[in-house]
């Protein structure tokens, strides 16, 4: 029985109380198995506050009345309720001749055996997504990677311990529900309506085929961006196998959707730390499938093919890397010798850092944070470690709305930008008691360690926009003193002996693909350079780049822009052949030096 359907009962018994026996009791209504509540237009539904007369003395009719064999006349406001909030609730009924009558006052604490029995019918096997919005989870749920919430279903099976087959029968991949793949491929298409250069890229080249005979291995973020990426390439001819660089920014539909299209994608949202080599593994490790193309997003794939399996490694054409964490390994690898294939550093291309890093960084760290924590940024302390293309970004946004902004920083000339464009640089020392929000972008490790945490104020929210999780010293926090409490997905709070929290999101992990999404146009403009450096390292005659890390040419660089400029009805303007030669350029480009950043 529902809260409303007694509040009907108690309503009828008042009025007979106050009315007498002039006024004809009402059966109460029986509500449907699928009613939430009393029907409001049945006879004897009680009364919202919201549909209380607004003339002293005029009962309102109900504008709907439900047919009834034995209609049942209502009084004139004969007894009217009246709730005075000078009396914490209490309830008074006006008789017909102005008096006010106090209502029979009710025990606040009552037992609905129904209510109860009711409550406890309810299933309890409910997904993890909505069982983590109103139960905090214990701390050894919050030290495991797994305890991640992010799908709404009810079967906690890990894919792991599923067979799963695409309607081809095919069962090379690893998801979590192949059941999903309608849903991701509704949203593979609004992405293709966003990323106008692959679109086009893939108009173009599909009929050559220039990437016939690659074998590319992948390792990013599997998203809506990716398949198209990935589709992308199998429309020039590639074989692809993908996994996940991250093991909370997987949308496990778009990744269903992948594998319904026969694509062996091993990955799902809210993988363990096991799973997620495991993915990798299964990715790399076929028989009689020997990968010549790396496409990375931080370097744990080519880390993985190196250490594990050093043939397959020496066999690979090229490696294509996107991350600042995955280019630092190899140029790691290039420094001690042991990089023995070319490698293209895309992180340093000009499209991929004018715009991956610092617009798209410019809008989701907004709507990271936005959704995980709700907080409101005008007039907050903000400290960001790092003015690199990201750092910027995330200050510019955070500026514009009202946020006082710090900024951390090692190099002078990051730094002096810093100063430049008014932001009051500081050392974390420094300001680390006084700060609401800290977030990371400088790819590097420890750069918050434990006795900042220790240090920070109460309520502080701490995250990391950098691609690698060891920014943050989460580690340190994973101690017997200290207490996690899973609020929503993505979203801690670490709480100290003393009774002060902080606010840990994706338990330091890359904040805007695990909280939030990236804009699909900027992530366009990446993955076109993605592509064309596969295609020249695939296409490229032996001799041309040799074992080491390179830049992408600037006519690519520039190429890439041009395919996205048509979506903003943007006209370049031409060089006169005068201006040319006065510029020393040729007409159609490179505009910059190779070495132009």
């Amino acid at each position: 029985m529902s809260v409303q359907v007694v509040a009907a009962k108690m309503a009828e018994v008042e009025l007979k109380d106050v009315a007498g026996k002039d006024l004809a009791p009402v059966p109460p209504v029986t509500p449907k198995a699928d009613d939430k509540g009393v029907n409001k237009n049945e006879p004897g539904a009680a009364v919202p506050p919201s549909a209380s007369p607004t003339t002293e003395g005029t009962a309102r009719e109900d504008p709907f009345p439900a047919p009834s064999p034995n209609p049942v006349k209502m009084p004139q406001a004969s007894a009217m309720k009246r709730t005075d909030p000078q009396q914490n609730g209490g309830e008074a009924f006006v008789n017909s001749d102005g008096t006010v009558a106090e209502a029979p006052r009710m025990k606040k604490q009552i037992q609905f055996a129904d209510q109860k029995q009711e409550f406890n019918k309810r299933p309890t096997k409910i997904g993890r997504r909505s069982l983590s919005r109103s139960i905090s989870q214990s701390s050894t749920d919050s030290y495991s990677s797994a305890a991640s919430y992010t799908d709404s279903s009810d079967d906690e099976t890990s894919p792991r311990d599923k067979q799963q087959k695409n309607s081809k029968g095919n069962s090379d991949f690893c998801i979590k529900n192949i059941k999903q793949a309608d849903f991701g491929r509704r949203e593979i298409e609004i992405a293709e309506q966003e990323m106008p250069a692959l679109m086009a890229l893939r108009k173009r080249a599909q009929g050559e085929k220039p990437l016939a005979g690659a074998k590319v291995v992948g390792c990013t973020h599997i998203t809506a961006q990716t398949a198209v990426l990935m589709e992308t390439l199998a429309a020039l001819g590639a074989q692809c196998r993908w996994a996940a660089c991250n093991i909370y920014s997987t949308q496990n539909e778009v990744a269903a959707a992948l594998a319904e299209g026969g694509f062996s994608v091993f990955a799902w949202k809210g993988e363990s730390e096991d799973d997620f080599w495991w993915c990798i593994d299964r990715c790399v490790n076929l028989e009689g499938w020997q990968p010549n193309m790396i496409l990375d997003d931080g370097g744990d794939l080519t880390h993985w093919i190196y250490k594990k399996y050093p043939n397959m490694f020496k066999k690979i054409k090229g490696i294509v890397e996107e991350s600042v964490t995955g280019v630092h390994r190899l140029y790691q690898l290039s420094k001690a010798g042991k990089l023995c294939v070319p490698a293209m550093n895309v992180n340093d291309s000009v499209t991929k850092q004018k715009f991956d890093n610092l617009y798209c960084c410019r809008e989701s760290i907004l709507d990271g944070l936005k959704r995980t924590t709700d907080v409101m940024f005008g007039g907050k302390q903000v400290v960001v470690c790092g003015y690199g293309e990201v750092g910027k970004g995330c200050c510019a946004a955070l500026k514009a709305m009202g946020s006082i902004v710090y900024v951390t920083e090692i190099d002078p000339i990051c730094a002096l930008q810093a100063c430049m464009d008014g932001f009051r640089l500081v050392k974390l020392s420094e300001v680390i008691r006084q700060v609401d929000i800290v977030i990371t972008c400088t790819g590097n490790k420890n750069v918050v360690v434990r006795d900042y945490l220790d240090r920070m104020k109460n309520g502080c929210i701490v995250c990391n926009m950098g691609h690698s999780n060891t920014e943050i010293d989460v580690a340190s926090l994973r101690t017997p003193e200290l207490t996690w409490e899973r609020v929503r997905s993505q979203v801690d709070h670490v709480i100290w002996p003393d009774g002060k929290r902080i606010v840990l999101l994706a338990e330091g992990r890359l904040l805007n693909l695990s909280c939030s999404t990236v804009p699909t146009f900027v992530l366009s403009i990446t993955a076109t350079t993605q592509a064309l450096a596969l295609i020249e390292l695939y296409n490229a005659p032996e001799g041309r780049y040799k074992q080491d890390v390179y830049l992408l040419p600037k006519k690519m660089d520039e190429y890439v822009a041009s395919l996205h400029l048509p979506t903003f009805d943007a006209h370049l303007t031409e060089l006169t052949d005068e201006q040319a030669k006065y510029l020393g350029l040729n007409k159609n480009g490179p505009f910059k030096p190779n070495y132009y950043r």
